[in-house]
């Protein structure tokens, strides 16, 4: 198994522990739970809001197995060139966090709607090592 391979597996188990999370314990303030949004909780106070909220991260949960098995299929199956396009496609698509996704959690941070305190810091810390595993694997790949 090469690196690239290796990296593909192990963004499937953090992935999956996130489909896992999202289906069966959504409320979670662990991993990507949507509990560290206070939102979440005032969403359950009016049923047809917490009935999108839900919906939604199920949505999610479901393009994540839908990566999932993707990836499951070019780990065992595809050669070098298709797993290193792969890899770099997750790079691509990854970086669109801080597009989007960052600046509103980081203003919804500021303002105190999510817990713990700091929360969009720690995860755009995540996503970045990420994404450095990604390119380290890519880069390692072509040069060794």
């Amino acid at each position: 198994m090469n690196i690239l391979a290796v990296i593909i597996c192990l963004f499937i188990i953090l992935e999956g522990a996130n489909v896992v999370l999202l289906y069966f314990f959504p409320q979670s303030r662990k991993g990507n739970g949507v509990g560290v949004f206070d939102a979440y909780e005032k969403s359950k106070e009016i049923p047809e809001v917490h009935d999108l909220v839900k919906y939604l991260v199920n949505w999610i949960a479901g393009s994540k197995l839908i990566f999932i098995a993707l990836l499951t299929v070019i780990a065992i199956t595809g050669d070098e060139q298709t797993q290193s396009f792969s890899v770099i496609a997750l790079i691509i698509s990854t970086s669109t966090f801080y597009w989007r996704l960052y600046p509103l959690i980081k203003s919804m941070d500021a303002q105190s709607q999510i817990t713990p305190k700091g929360y969009s810091k720690t995860l755009a810390i995540m996503i970045a090592t990420f994404m450095l595993v990604f390119i380290t694997g890519v880069v390692v790949h072509y040069l060794f």
